[in-house]
């Protein structure tokens, strides 16, 4: 690797270097330690010092200088890890540099004409290689070392790296920690003593920082049952973020399948750097707050001043941008936010360029004052740009009239802050299916009705109204203290659709995609799929009390909504309590805006509840854990089993409390949940189980504690709620209430507030980070151990060999995954399949596992035989091998008889395995899409794998010339390499003879009697017949003798000219016969019935499973 030129003012200080190779100009230098002889205690001390510390002259074990004869200083240009890399460049100096040096007269002329020379080669260099970091020149020394020490694939990316500390025990290790795309890897070298760790993302289960007595702060890292701890990082906590971010980026990628094509710093895993993990964790971030769109991305920040005109003051806080969005919060986040789509923005203008303040005018008479912004013409041009507002001819034919009209504005506001209105930003759809929401059509309110609950209703209602007078209303309106304070104490039953839609953020999807609903809706009905069927199943468990629901009217809308937003994201389809959910949402929101609403619940505010795993919400049943053992220590102390509470609570956080409390308090539960995300229902949770505290603390069993929360939830009433008694789900007997005193929604959640509002929901996001590896790798083991369980009752392996083959198994799977997005066996991972089928391996995955395991010396990656192996245990034929496949082929392979081994290789050579085409590529079986699912072929294969018979070797068929050709030279090729090789192949021979001559008499037996003459061209013929196999078979010998390779590549060429030869005669060989012949040869006998050892077998493919994908 060409260096960027440095000083070298001793060449061989402390006689750390050894040179071997010199001219005029040039000196080609070996670091002791390295190479023959490995430098005795000098190069141990040397070693050490290279790992520890972190300088250019300590990287690599080769260099090249450049120096000249009047000069005692030398330059740096080039190293090397290894003899053959420095060599090219030392050869490239010699042919290219050498000869143009010798025009110049002075050594200064030299020395700058080779530093120019070097630099651009790394220039040019540059252009093609990958995104490096803030330091290219350091960057490129930990590249080497890196690649140096794990030899892991050459197009695996490094992203960062680290100094730090490994404790190995109770002894710390200084060395480097190394962050790339897939892998984890720490090095460390003192004093001959060598550490090195290399752990892949997806193996990792917990990920957190830790201190205790005697490590003050570090990073915890639990992978393999292993606990890592790194500590001494200077940068600990952007360390910690970084791995963070590399951990959820590989769970993304593999397990969720999930793609980052709008992000290209991320689209790319071998393009995949520092910064771009950062920028995509500051747009999440950004997109969580603001409940954005997921298409959106944080482009700009800016600090600056909001004039706040119903406070009279500015307010400090960022402006941060994106594609179709300004967004502003104060500095603490809690005191003000607000929302600005592009597509209200009328203008942008510029009233005051000595408090560098610019102004942004909104639809609706508004305008939004920001001062004090540092480049805050940049950022109007930019706000200009995005609005499409200078290239309107409108806007700029009457540029001064809207100038003149904002700067009344401003002042008018800043007088009578009262008078700011907004109109409602949102556009209606001519379209919608339904136009009203179901409670409008099945609850009207009675204006005449003055009861008192109607008339705190309308209370309620006028206090929105004068909020939305001082804050806006719609969206562009100020999300502040008062907002929350206005949201515990209940929304209005009137204004409830309107809310939900601007707090989720829904309000804005529906505005940039009209007619959407629509065309799905006409798109999606009358398909037919699962998740249809599933969707009618339950389309009258939904909410069958309400009135709304007992009708054609709501069963329909809730239907429609359903199935286009299965249409929309088919991969979560349907998933229980989605239904519970939408029935809700059908209530108080139109149809349009109930789909919209679902859609931001399910793609942005609870991600991956809805899916067959329900990730998000045993996520998040982590979390609660967290929260109840670090605010109930009460609770913790009685039942140190936490896992009750995950059970009970999990219908809370999928239903959002609906499921449990009756529908006129949960939606209450719902006005906090779509304001403050999933923290409202944390919350709740939390005070719920300290009302219940002293009654938990005593209870004696899991049983006695269900019922003493179910029998609360049916105490929660809504003395608010003005729906009348028919719609209300609350009904208390007498004895219920001499015994349970009911509690007010109204006062609970604000209880839940009071206590537990500090929880901020940047520590949730941490947290639920946190927690998904330790769910997700739960899961996956989960998912392991009933694999295992299956398989190994049908293998001779025991648990902890099934163990290692299944991990190997996978990891294999997820090598083909590790460069790129679009792996075969990526895009066929589906973890809502059976449990054998989650993880399988086509051809080429197969081919390279199998040569690690297989126990003889026949099958390499691109060996016809693996692919005849893989179609034979392939028993659906869709091209793809699953786990139990594999193991069963490999336990007769290992543990098998001498019969059931013989017999494994005969049907190899027997169609399917045989005689389909070579070309290895997946087909995958019609059933397993998610389209209608024929339930009817399922359980006649079912009944057909019980009732079936099991294989006896007179089942096979006769093997004929062709494959009884091809059958001797796998034989060849599986002795090749054993020390009996030479009487093993004469053996084969032996049996080959033996056969054909069997063959030849029992044609002549058959034969009738005849004339002599008649009698001659059949035994020609038989003897020709025989001649030409005892010919192919000679040949095999010798090409097997070679190497398998050549065997295999040879073998369909001779196997054709054989069978040519043999066209005249057609003969066939029984599994009986070729059996009896091999029992008669001891050498052959004792070669198959030689014991394999597992464990060594398996320890060898561990380590060799990740050397062999960086040697191809």
């Amino acid at each position: 690797m060409w260096l960027k030129p440095e000083e070298v003012l001793l060449k061989n200080a402390f006689k750390l270097w050894v040179t071997e190779k010199d001219n005029e100009y040039f000196v080609l230098q070996r670091r002791r330690g390295y190479g023959e002889g490995g430098g005795g205690l000098t190069g141990l001390l040397v070693g050490t010092l290279d790992t520890v510390l972190d300088s250019t002259s300590k990287v690599a074990p080769f260099r090249i200088l450049h120096h000249t004869p009047d000069s005692q200083v030398s330059w740096s240009i080039a190293c090397g890890v290894t003899k053959e890399e420095i060599v090219q460049h030392w050869d490239w100096l010699q042919k290219n540099i050498m000869r143009t040096l010798s025009v110049f007269d002075s050594s200064e002329d030299i020395t700058s004409f080779v530093q120019g020379k070097i630099r651009g080669l790394i220039a040019e260099e540059g252009k093609t290689s990958l995104v490096l970091e803030d330091d290219p020149e350091k960057f490129r020394e930990a590249l080497l070392r890196f690649e140096k020490w794990f030899e892991l694939p050459p197009e695996e990316k490094l992203v960062t790296y680290y100094s730090c500390s490994y404790w190995k025990g109770k002894v710390p290790c200084q060395g480097w920690l190394y962050l790339s795309t897939n892998f984890m890897c720490f090095y460390s070298y003192f004093l001959g003593a060598e550490v090195k760790l290399v752990i892949s993302w997806d193996e990792v289960w917990r990920l957190e920082k830790t201190s205790n007595v005697i490590l003050t702060e570090s990073i915890h890292v639990l992978a393999h049952r292993e606990d890592h701890y790194f500590s001494m990082l200077l940068h600990l906590n952007e360390t910690f973020v970084i791995m963070e971010q590399l951990a959820d980026y590989s769970i993304k990628r593999l397990f969720d399948k999930e793609s980052f094509e709008r992000e290209p710093a991320l689209s790319d895993p071998l393009q995949i750097t520092k910064r771009g993990l950062e920028a995509h964790a500051r747009s999440e971030q950004f997109r969580t707050f603001f409940r954005l769109p997921k298409e959106e991305n944080l482009l700009e920040v800016h600090e600056s001043f909001l004039w706040v005109p119903f406070c009279h003051f500015n307010t400090l806080g960022k402006i941060c941008l994106s594609e179709n969005y300004l967004c502003f919060a104060s500095q603490d986040g809690s005191q003000c936010h607000v929302i600005i789509p592009m597509r209200e923005v009328v203008n942008v203008e510029k009233p005051d360029s000595s408090s560098r303040a610019l102004t942004v005018c909104v639809r609706g008479k508004r305008a939004l004052r920001f001062s004090e912004v540092r480049d805050y013409q940049r950022l109007a041009n930019t706000i200009r740009s995005r609005c499409g507002i200078s290239a309107s001819p409108q806007h700029s034919a009457s540029s001064e009239g809207i100038r003149g009209e904002c700067q009344s504005l401003i002042n008018h506001f800043d007088d009578n802050p009262e008078d700011v209105t907004l109109m409602v930003g949102q556009k209606d759809s001519s379209k919608a299916v339904s136009t009203e929401a179901l409670m409008t059509v099945f609850h009207p309110q009675d204006v005449e009705n003055l009861d008192p609950k109607m008339l705190k209703e309308k209370m309620k209602e006028q206090s929105w109204n004068i909020h939305f007078s001082e804050y806006g209303r719609g969206t562009s309106m100020f999300f502040t203290k008062k907002t929350r304070d206005l949201i515990v104490r209940g929304v209005p039953e009137a204004l409830r659709g309107e809310l939900w839609m601007l707090f989720s953020g829904a309000v804005n999807d529906m505005a940039t995609h009209p007619g959407y609903y629509t065309e799905l809706v006409e798109q999606s009905l009358g398909t037919s799929t699962l998740a249809t069927d599933e969707i009618e199943r339950d389309l009258h468990r939904s909410l069958p009390e309400h009135p709304a629901f007992q009708s054609d009217t709501g069963i329909s809308a809730l239907r429609r909504v359903l199935t286009a937003y299965a249409y929309r994201n088919p991969k979560i389809g349907y998933c229980q309590a989605m239904n519970i959910l939408t029935s809700v949402l059908l209530l108080y929101a139109k149809e349009e805006e109930a789909f919209w609403l679902l859609v931001a619940v399910c793609e942005r505010m609870l991600p991956d509840y809805f899916n067959r795993r329900i990730i998000g919400a045993l996520v998040d049943q982590a979390v609660f854990e967290d929260l109840i053992r670090e605010n109930l220590p009460q609770l913790v102390e009685h039942m140190t089993d936490l896992s009750f509470f995950s059970s009970v609570s999990l219908s809370w956080f999928l239903t959002l409390f609906i499921s449990v409390l009756p529908i006129e308090s949960a939606v209450n539960v719902v006005d906090c949940f779509f304001y403050d995300g999933i923290k409202a229902i944390l919350q709740l949770g939390l005070a719920v189980l300290d009302y219940n505290m002293e009654a938990l603390i005593s209870c004696s069993d899991d049983a006695e504690a269900v019922t003493i929360l179910n029998k609360f939830f049916d105490n929660v009433t809504n003395k608010d709620s003005p729906l009348p008694p028919t719609v209300q789900q609350a009904s208390v007997s007498n004895n219920d209430k001499a015994s349970h005193i009911s509690v007010d929604i109204s006062e609970l959640i604000r209880e839940a507030y009071e206590k537990y509002g500090n929880i901020r929901s940047e520590e949730v996001e941490s947290s639920r980070k946190r927690n998904k590896l330790y769910v997700i790798q739960t899961l996956e083991d989960t998912t392991k151990q009933n694999v295992i369980r299956v398989v190994s009752q049908e293998v001779r392996f025991n648990v902890s060999q099934l163990d290692e083959l299944y991990n190997l198994f996978k990891r294999q799977h997820f090598l083909s995954c590790y460069g790129t997005m679009k792996s075969p066996a990526l895009l066929h991972h589906d973890p809502s399949l059976a449990y054998l089928e989650q993880y399988q391996l086509g051809f080429q995955q197969f081919s390279v596992l199998f040569s690690l395991l297989e126990p003889w010396a026949f099958c390499t990656t691109k060996s016809t035989l693996s692919l005849w192996i893989s179609r034979l245990i392939d028993e659906n034929q869709d091209g793809l091998v699953n786990f139990k496949e594999f193991c069963c082929a490999l336990d007769t392979l290992y543990s098998g008889s001498f019969t059931n081994k013989l017999k494994f290789l005969f049907k190899l050579h027997l169609p399917p395995a045989f005689d389909l085409p070579e070309d290895g590529v997946i087909r995958k079986s019609p059933e397993r899409g998610r389209g209608k699912v024929d339930l009817q072929a399922y359980l006649k294969q079912w009944q057909n794998e019980i009732l079936k018979k099991e294989e006896t070797i007179k089942d096979l068929p006769r093997i004929n010339q062709t494959q009884f050709i091809q059958f001797s030279k796998t034989l060849y090729n599986i002795f090749h390499g054993d020390p009996e090789e030479e009487t093993l192949y004469r053996a084969v021979a032996h049996v080959t003879s033996l056969l054909l001559r069997m063959e030849e008499v029992g044609r002549r037996l058959q034969e009738p009697s005849s004339p002599s003459e008649s009698k001659k061209p059949a035994s020609s013929s038989s003897s020709s017949s025989t001649t030409a196999t005892a010919a192919a078979a000679e040949s095999s010998t010798e090409e097997a003798s070679t190497t398998p390779e050549s065997s295999d590549t040879a073998s369909s060429h001779n196997s054709q000219d054989a069978g040519a030869d043999l066209s005249e005669t057609d003969w066939s060989f029984s599994f009986e016969q070729v059996l009896a012949s091999l029992l008669n040869e001891p050498s052959i006998v004792t070669f198959f019935e030689r014991p394999v050892d597992v464990h060594t077998k398996l320890g060898q493919a561990r380590v060799a499973q990740l050397k062999l994908k960086a040697s191809k």
